[in-house]
């Protein structure tokens, strides 16, 4: 990088700088091709700024001593906003761009105008109207809401197994998608993938670009897949109630309903980084509510120990910097996080496991001590089921690469 003087005049990538939702002193930069951003002084956004304006370093200081009565190191901060990635050039010398690294964003085509109406007010109007009136059909028609047995519409465990997973892995995909065109009706970026939350397999967006949005404009982004599940139950509920349909393609259609319904609960685990769990950390105005929540309950069990051990405390409170409120929220989660995740594993070790791995055992017995209706039954529920036990642990190895690495004798930890 070449030396940074007062004649020096600095390029730029394309950046956001705005204002910090809660608090004017701070302002948020960021460059949403490569998803980083960070909190500074808003006395450095300013200087962004002028520098972006072509404006040689010399001149931006005396600016912003003149206007703010403030000295900056302006060398210093575009040292730090080059290692960020930030600056294309400085005095002409391109500097290396880590957006050539970066995936390029999912339906890159799609544009705001092509999905803008879905969050218009008409829109918005339908969805209340469409869920106000299976609420409606609910009430007087109770055989139409959704019950575990509305799961078994067939006789063949895995024939039904089948149909709802393709059903459901439909919805989620539609989920997932409305996510990214929330997003994309903001002008951010976005790619879908998979990722784990737990135990769970779970199909995610990435749509870390919207922190460059304002907190009123990031709840659409949030809520956009919650309000399709939402939408998906109550238009399944109508059109089973009042169109004219076989029993069998009912029975289906309800079977969507539970399913779809099944995934609402899970958003609710906020102990995990769920839909709702974003909502939640901007409802408290927090940054990183899972990730302080971690470090507090590592902290505490440091403590603990060190009071066992009778030693003086080795570590320091990783909430020490947070702002009050957001310290008050970040140790409340953090026990509620450790409670949440240990009830989960629990049941899952005690009962998920268990009835997964006996269902793939009696399926394998299926195979060969049954009619070829039965054996085609239990493939086709091996093939569903194992398929996707086998998508988690891939998907697992390749999100936790350094539980491997520290699996490799001689290898140092990180």
């Amino acid at each position: 990088m070449s030396a940074v003087t007062a004649e020096s005049r600095v390029a730029f990538h394309r950046l956001i700088v705005r204002p910090h939702d809660d608090d004017p002193e701070i302002a948020v930069v960021g460059r949403p091709e490569i998803g980083e951003f960070v909190e500074l002084p808003a006395v450095y956004g300013a200087a962004i700024t002028l520098m972006a304006a072509d404006l040689s370093v010399g001149a931006v200081r005396r600016r912003m001593a003149e206007v703010h009565h403030v000295e900056i190191d302006l060398a210093e901060l575009v040292e730090a906003l080059s290692a960020l990635g930030f600056i294309a050039s400085i005095e002409g010398d391109p500097l290396p761009d880590p957006a050539a690294d970066v995936p390029p964003s999912h339906f890159h085509r799609l544009t705001e105008r092509h999905v803008a109406w879905l969050f218009s007010p008409p829109v918005k109007a339908l969805w209340l109207v469409v869920v106000a009136a299976a609420l409606l059909t609910l009430a007087t028609r109770d055989e139409l809401v959704p019950v575990y047995a509305h799961f078994f519409w067939s006789d063949y465990v895995g024939l039904t197994v089948l149909v709802n997973t393709v059903m459901m892995s439909a919805s989620i995909s539609v989920h997932e998608l409305m996510h990214l065109a929330a997003a994309r009706s903001l002008g951010a970026r976005g790619r879908i993938g998979f990722g784990t939350r737990l135990h769970n397999l779970v199909v995610q967006t990435d749509v870390t670009g919207v922190w460059g949005l304002p907190r009123r404009s990031r709840y659409r982004v949030y809520l956009a897949g919650p309000a399709w599940d939402v939408f998906v139950i109550a238009s399944v509920i109508l059109v089973a109630a009042h169109a004219p349909l076989p029993e069998v393609v009912r029975a289906v259609l309800q079977a969507l309903a539970l399913a779809v319904l099944m995934a609402i609960p899970f958003q609710l685990q906020v102990y995990m980084r769920t839909d709702l769990y974003y909502v939640l950390c901007e409802l408290l105005r927090t940054r990183n509510l899972f990730g302080d929540g971690i470090a507090y309950a590592r902290y505490l069990r440091t403590r603990i120990l060190d009071t066992l051990r009778r030693r003086p405390p080795s570590v320091t409170d990783p909430t020490a910097g947070l702002a009050p409120h957001a310290r008050r929220a970040t140790r409340v989660y953090s026990l509620f996080l450790v409670g949440g995740a240990t009830v989960a594993l629990t049941a899952f070790g005690l009962f998920t496991a268990p009835i997964v791995i006996g269902t793939l055992l009696r399926a394998l017995e299926g195979l060969t001590g049954g009619s070829a209706l039965a054996a085609l039954d239990s493939g086709l529920l091996l093939l569903v089921e194992g398929g996707i036990q086998i998508l988690f642990i891939v998907t697992f190895v390749r999100s936790h690469p350094r539980l491997l690495r520290r699996a490799q004798p001689g290898r140092p930890l990180t």
